[in-house]
């Protein structure tokens, strides 16, 4: 082993500059640029063939992990917010030049019949769909119970949890034997933050989601997993109202650092590849050491 394969250094090793963003925020605005994987990840045909829709595919994790299922042989849906179109266009084009077929769907699925709305169209236009990743999230600081607005607690657990229920309640009738579908949990559902307490819960009930599907969907040969990430650096980050963390973030992990993007992207892999045909009900940390 190299010193450049030490994951204590193989990506930004320290905090990050004092930075703000109005949610949902864009790639653009970060300092630094989060690394996707676009100049490092390396596909082997593991999912050739398949049909992949990413929610909140535009940027960080979900950004990630369309550039890798890409690269690995899938077309590719992605959705995001329609203030997100621009990372979304990007996301697009860079599946595009993976030799594959993208569809950039830019809608607010806080709507239940948005969601339906859009796996029809992923199947109408793309011809199927074998693979959904829920990885949309909404996430913002509360200063004490107290200060928690009704109105954002509504909005996290819509995006977080009514999202994910209607966008896999419309898609199971399309999913076949071999069909793969990811959660992107948290840190956050087993070590909760206080000023994260709504996200907190919504992520801890994404991972009872996971365990109850699983179990559902298995007689029907559909697996269900969850990722659940420590601290990476994601626009989600700049746009929760926690400037002042920023530069000790991802600081306390084992690794002494934040992870990026890109670093989560096999793990996406390894749970949509059908190679991975026993895994199911499993949640994988990538938590930089910490304690899941």
């Amino acid at each position: 082993m190299t010193a450049e394969n030490d994951p204590r250094t193989a990506h930004h090793e320290d905090g990050f500059k004092e930075q703000e963003q109005t949610q949902p925020g864009l790639t653009s605005e970060m300092t630094p640029r989060p690394d996707h994987g676009e100049d490092t990840y390396r596909g082997s045909g593991r999912l050739e063939g398949l049909v992949a829709l990413i929610t909140g595919g535009d940027s960080g994790i979900g950004r990630a992990a369309a550039i890798a299922y890409a690269r690995e042989g899938a077309d590719v849906a992605i959705v995001c917010l329609p203030e997100e179109q621009a990372d979304g266009d990007d996301t697009g084009r860079l599946i595009e030049e993976a030799g594959h077929r993208s569809l950039v769907i830019a809608a607010d699925i806080r709507d239940e019949q948005t969601n339906a709305d859009i796996v029809e169209r992923v199947v109408a236009e793309l011809g199927s769909l074998d693979i959904l990743v829920l990885n949309a999230a909404f996430q913002d600081v509360a200063d004490g119970i107290t200060e928690l607005a009704t109105a954002k607690l509504q909005r996290t657990f819509e995006t977080n949890i009514y999202a994910q229920l209607w966008m896999t309640r419309s898609a199971v009738p399309h999913l076949k034997p071999g069909s793969s579908i990811i959660v992107t949990s948290s840190v956050q559902a087993a070590s909760p933050s206080p000023q994260l307490i709504d996200y907190a819960m919504t992520k801890a009930a994404q991972l009872a989601f996971v365990k109850a599907l699983a179990q559902e969907l298995g007689e029907k040969g559909i697996r269900v997993n969850a990722v659940a990430p420590g601290p990476v650096w994601t626009p989600l980050i700049p746009g929760t109202s926690w400037p002042e963390k920023l530069p000790d973030f991802g600081q306390d992990t084992p690794l002494g650092r934040a992870g990026q993007p890109a670093e989560l992207a096999s793990t996406y892999v390894f749970l949509a590849d059908p190679a991975s045909s026993y895994v199911s009900g499993a949640v994988v940390s990538v938590t930089g050491g910490t304690t899941f």
